[in-house]
């Protein structure tokens, strides 16, 4: 790649946020997805809402929007986009919650950063949420993991 490809770049290496002024406001929409290994009984726990800290869906659902609506603060060259909606959608399977996330906007500039932060977020609340379920006897988590996050769609239209 060459330097006059790295947008984030200035001509002497330094970072920078991209001017995206001048660009046209477009309809966009970014999905991403993730997941976060469990044992069967914290999964169990979850379906049943016996995890004494609460709803864990619930909550993890409200931690993924908020992160999906502070991105611009926490990753430094994004810009400040109006979020237009954010779906979330958790699935309980074995072994793993997964968590797809799908941020709209209507600007000059992506949001799969959002849907990115939406999904870390929103399985790191999980996490929080079960952590406690999720010790072993030596108080330690062998196969608790976040994972396999990425993005799956990125689409951008003209707006009609």
């Amino acid at each position: 790649m060459s330097d006059e490809e790295l947008t984030h770049t200035t001509e002497h290496g330094g970072a920078q946020m991209v001017d995206v002024g001048d660009k046209p406001d477009t309809a966009r929409r970014a999905v991403a997805a993730g997941e976060i290994r469990l044992t069967d009984s914290t999964l169990a726990a979850i379906r049943d809402d016996e995890i004494g800290k609460g709803n864990v869906l619930a909550t993890a659902r409200v931690g993924a929007i908020q992160a999906v609506k502070h991105t611009w603060e926490t990753v430094p060259m994004c810009h400040q986009i109006p979020i237009t909606n954010v779906e979330t959608d958790f699935t309980l399977a074995e072994g793993r919650v997964t968590l797809e996330v799908a941020v709209e906007t209507t600007g000059k500039t992506g949001c799969e950063m959002e849907a990115l932060q939406g999904v870390t977020t929103g399985l790191g609340v999980v996490w929080d949420m079960v952590k406690a379920a999720e010790k072993d006897d030596d108080g330690q988590y062998p196969d608790t993991r976040i994972g396999n996050v990425r993005v799956l769609e990125k689409e951008k239209r003209p707006l009609d």
